[in-house]
């Protein structure tokens, strides 16, 4: 099976704390002025109906904060033999992410992801293949605990910015006999890669 498909999120499902929050985020719109309480009723039983992340969107996509995101994972483990892997469109990104390859070629577009950490940790172990990490505009990204072996790194994206101004990827683990390129998405008239 190729890591190059990008499936749909499955249905996640909301926990008590995610029903809160919504709720506390319909909240603050009717004292707002956003609502009308009757509004807000029939919103936030909805809402403690709800069993996912998807059937309480509607409830909220009117209102300010934009949609609802699902909860990110702390850690996630992505590996791949002897083929590509891809993530690309909209994708949660946990806090820390692990990734094995071999033989096999690693893109990972953050352009278009969920990123509900300031500081995003990826831990690479890639051998015989290249990896190319697609960062948001105003990301940074340091790459200098990543060992290379046989290989080179490019970083065209800035080590470090002003606490608060964007999202920081730092970069560890080693790549093997490929290269390692960390760069903000290309752009030419309509095609963006």
């Amino acid at each position: 099976m190729s890591g190059d498909l990008v499936p749909e999120q499955p249905a996640i499902r909301l926990s008590d704390a995610d029903r809160e929050a919504v709720a506390q985020r319909l909240h603050r719109a009717v004292g707002e002025g956003r609502l009308t309480l009757d509004e807000f009723e029939e919103r936030v039983a909805r809402v403690h109906a709800a069993r996912t992340v998807a059937e309480v969107e509607p409830y909220v996509a009117d209102l300010p904060g934009g949609p609802v995101s699902p909860p990110a994972l702390e850690h996630t483990e992505l590996r791949t033999t002897a083929s590509s892997l891809k993530r690309r469109g909209r994708w949660v990104v946990p806090r820390r992410l692990s990734v094995t390859a071999r033989a096999g070629s690693v893109k990972l577009d953050f352009t278009e992801a969920v990123l509900p950490h300031h500081i995003v940790e990826i831990d690479l172990n890639v051998t015989a293949g290249s990896t190319v990490l697609v960062l948001p505009p105003g990301a940074t990204a340091d790459v200098d605990s990543v060992e290379m072996i046989a290989g080179s790194a490019k970083a065209k994206v800035p080590p470090s910015s002003p606490v608060g101004s964007g999202h920081h990827f730092v970069v560890s683990g080693s790549q093997r006999a490929g290269s390692l390129v960390v760069r903000y998405q290309r752009r030419f008239w309509r095609w963006r890669w």
